[in-house]
Parts: C-alpha cells; sequence; structure tokens
C-alpha cells in the first residue's frame, strides 16, 4: 500500500510540536535586503548556515523552484466608530490568536474593522470578488461587532476626482464570523480597486504594530501577481528580482501556480491529539501548461514555501480522484483534509494521475484547473510530488511545523535549536530553511 489509512495514522500529541521562541529572535520587521536573509540548508543532516543569495549553491542545474504567485489583498477594512473607551473595539489581531507569544496590547481606538476572509460561494473563487462592480459578499471577522448598531457602515472615498459612497451591512454571523455585503455607487470602479484605496495590509496578528510603507512592499513577493490572499505566502519574501535572475542563470527553471493563504494559516492547533484538528481550506490554480510542463521534465521539483507544497502534493490526489471517476464534476474536485491518507491498495504513478488530470481538463475544456484543498501534511506522510522545500521558521504546536516534522522527523528540535542557538529570525520576516525530502517518504514510482 502506497501510504498507511487513517486508522494506522500515529496519533499525535501537540505538546510534542512546541518549542520555547523568545521574543527576541521573531522578526518583526524585515531584512533590509531580501536575500540577505540567512539560509539554513538540511539534507539528512545540517550541511550549511549559509545566506538566500547562496542559494543556488545548493541547488542542482535542471532543478525547478516552484512559487506561489499570490498576491496579498489589503483586507482589513476600518471603519470610524466612537466607543465607550470602557468597552472599546476588540481587534480582528486579537481574533486571529495563536501561540501564546507575548504581545503588546492594541492601543484604544475607536473604529469597527472588518477583516475580509473569503467571498461568499456566490462569488467565489476570489477573481470573481475583486472583479465585483457594486456589490459584493464576504466571510469576515469584525472588531467591534457589538459596537454595531446601525445597518449601515459608511465610508466615503475618492477616486478619479469623484466622489464615492461605499457601505457595509451585516448579513448573518456564524461561528463568531460574519457575512457582510459591501456596495458602492459607482460601477466604473470593482472591489480590487475599492480594497487599494481603502483597505489596509494585514500583517500577522503577533506584530501588532500599524502597516508601513515598506510593509506594502516587503509583505508582498516580488513576483506576486494574483490578488486573493490575506496573508503572504513568506517563504517567497526572500527572493529578490537579481535572486531570481542568478537562479535562472543556473540553469534551474521558475515555475508559478497560485495558492490564495486564508487567515486559518494563523489558527492555532488547539486539540491535544493533532489527529482532531480540523484543517483550513484553501483555493488554488493551476494553469494546464505547468502540469505539461511536470510531465515532460523529470528535474528535482523544489517547492518554495508550505503553500506551493501543499498545492503540488493535491495535484496528485486530485489526478487519483479523476481516475476513480473520469466524470467527476468540476464541483466535486476538491481535497479533503484526510483524502490523502485513505488511498487504496494501489500505487499509482504520479505521471499517470498527471495524465487523468490533463485528458479530465481537455474533456471539459478547462485552461487552468481551480480547486480547494484542505491536505494536512503531518508525519506518516509520503511525498508524492516534491523532492525539496525551502521555506521559513514557523510558529510553536502550529501546522505548518507538522509539515517539516513530516520530512525530517524528530530531527526538527535540534534544527530549531540550532537555528536559535545560531541567531536565525523566526516567522514571517524571518530567515528560512531548504529541506531535502529523504527518499525513504518518497513514492518510489514515477
Amino acid at each position: 500500500m502506497y501510504l498507511c489509512p487513517m486508522k494506522q495514522l500515529p496519533k499525535l500529541n501537540l505538546i510534542d510540536f512546541d518549542y520555547a521562541l523568545p521574543n527576541e529572535r521573531i522578526a518583526y520587521t524585515p531584512c533590509q535586503n531580501r536575500a540577505d536573509s540567512k539560509l539554513l540548508v538540511w539534507d539528512k543532516r545540517i550541511i550549511a548556515d549559509s545566506h538566500y543569495q547562496n542559494i543556488t549553491d545548493f541547488i542542482p542545474a535542471q532543478s525547478t523552484l516552484l512559487f506561489n504567485n499570490s498576491k496579498v489583498i489589503a483586507a482589513r477594512i476600518l471603519f470610524d466608530k466612537q466607543v465607550d473607551e470602557n468597552n472599546e473595539a476588540q481587534s480582528v489581531q486579537d481574533k486571529i490568536n495563536t501561540h501564546p507569544i507575548e504581545k503588546k496590547q492594541p492601543p484604544k481606538n475607536s473604529v469597527i474593522e472588518i477583516f475580509c476572509l473569503e467571498p461568499s460561494m456566490e462569488y467565489s473563487p476570489v477573481q470573481i470578488a475583486m472583479q465585483a462592480t457594486n456589490k459584493v459578499v464576504w466571510n469576515c471577522l469584525v472588531g467591534g461587532a457589538k459596537k454595531w448598531k446601525a445597518s449601515l457602515l459608511e465610508k466615503i472615498l475618492f477616486h478619479n476626482d469623484k466622489e464615492i459612497h461605499f457601505f457595509a451591512k451585516k448579513l448573518n454571523q456564524l461561528d463568531g464570523k460574519f457575512l457582510i455585503e459591501f456596495s458602492w455607487d459607482d460601477a466604473t470602479i470593482i472591489f480590487s480597486e475599492i480594497l487599494a484605496l481603502i483597505g489596509q495590509i494585514p500583517l500577522p496578528p503577533y506584530i501588532v504594530r500599524n502597516t508601513t510603507e515598506e510593509d506594502k512592499d516587503r509583505y508582498q513577493t516580488t513576483y506576486a501577481s494574483e490578488e486573493g490572499s490575506v496573508a503572504a505566502p513568506t517563504a517567497g519574501l526572500h527572493f529578490s528580482q537579481a535572486l531570481l535572475n542568478k537562479i535562472s542563470s543556473n540553469n534551474i527553471a521558475l515555475q508559478f501556480l497560485t495558492l490564495h493563504v486564508g487567515a486559518g494559516t494563523f489558527m492555532p492547533v488547539k486539540t491535544e491529539l493533532i489527529n482532531d484538528h480540523p484543517m483550513h481550506a484553501e483555493f488554488f490554480e493551476i494553469e494546464k501548461k505547468l502540469i505539461q510542463y511536470l510531465i515532460e521534465n523529470t528535474n528535482r521539483l523544489i517547492a518554495v514555501g508550505t503553500t506551493s507544497l501543499r498545492t503540488i502534493e493535491s495535484l496528485y490526489w486530485l489526478g487519483i480522484k479523476i481516475i476513480a471517476n473520469p466524470n467527476i464534476a468540476a464541483s466535486d474536485l476538491h481535497l479533503l483534509q484526510w483524502d490523502a491518507y485513505e488511498v487504496g491498495e494501489k500505487e499509482i504513478p504520479k505521471l499517470e494521475a498527471l495524465h487523468a488530470i490533463i485528458s479530465w481538463m481537455e474533456k471539459n475544456k478547462f485552461h487552468t484547473l481551480i480547486s480547494k484543498t484542505q491536505l494536512m501534511i503531518m508525519p506518516g506522510y509520503r511525498f508524492r510530488m516534491v523532492k525539496g522545500l525551502v521555506t521559513n521558521f514557523h510558529q510553536p504546536k502550529s501546522t505548518l511545523l507538522l509539515i517539516i516534522a513530516a520530512i525530517v522527523g524528530q530531527e526538527w528540535k535540534a534544527i530549531y535549536q540550532h537555528a536559535l542557538d545560531h541567531q536565525y529570525r523566526f516567522l514571517s520576516y524571518g530567515d528560512g530553511c531548504l529541506f531535502w525530502i529523504p527518499e525513504a517518504i518518497q513514492a518510489s514510482k514515477d
């Protein structure tokens, strides 16, 4: 059998994936130059302490780096609201609570803060929502919701010397989230332009400060092009254009896919057993030409970031679903949390899975595969598509740290301690690693 079914997966205790992360090791601001960030390289053991500008020293020619080109949207919208100082609005940054890292208290405020998480089904995928005119509906977190008494909140903004009235209306509430209808009185402007005018870039919740002009640039990758994320695919933040040019000149291919990072990436694992944690789902897009490239190139594939990793691994499992049901509808072609762990006895080569996707796309006249993945990679997972991973240092007790443990096993503790001892900077604005995935946890067939 390719992979152990759910009933045979080891029961993993959350406490076993904790470590002490001092505040001074957290990067609250970016490195002055992207490629100057430090890089730890692991291949069965730590083989180098280097910098991103030297990454080509550790990647063979004819490899492929796979990047996530999703762009962070200005997803935080603030509406002025007078509040009683004894009952001030609660910040959305507090609602997206992560591992209990020591935080500064947010300042008293007089605003209602709306954090756009993902569009409603009617306006999904996210490109539809970003192109909407006059009206759009999003699932949101709301800071200061108890002070939202009026039926509508209003902001006045100016675009091309025109005054535009922008409104927010609560439609529904479920599990701490709100369904919000946004509307505006100018059909010539789309929602992405609205956000560009009035929205703020949502920094990670442990960075409790106002967004700066530097953040607007540095909390985006240099190649970000597809709007839709509410958090950056941070492994890519280290790649300057000069470094990308250097990589290409070393005969290493650059390829791009899109996964829109949701706020769920910051959600803590709250269950004692990791196996009981509900993994968040995220939209992704892969063009047909990329799948054809993967078929035609047997080069070593390296995912830049856990988002790229989850996306390209999910691609294989969607191919398995198509093989099992060639007539599967596009609306049913998505990956649930444990699908990859509930496969049958037959091991299917990755090329067969990729060919199945191409045939299904051609049959349905699709040039882009748009789907959603809930894949949870944890110890016990065997990697089907990738040979390596470039990633940052992750928070304690996080699903991202589980991915590292899936690659290196218990060695993650020694790796992270080495990084702490050698002054590496942690989390989104911090330094990173290059991990080569051991053959023992890769699938055996192409």
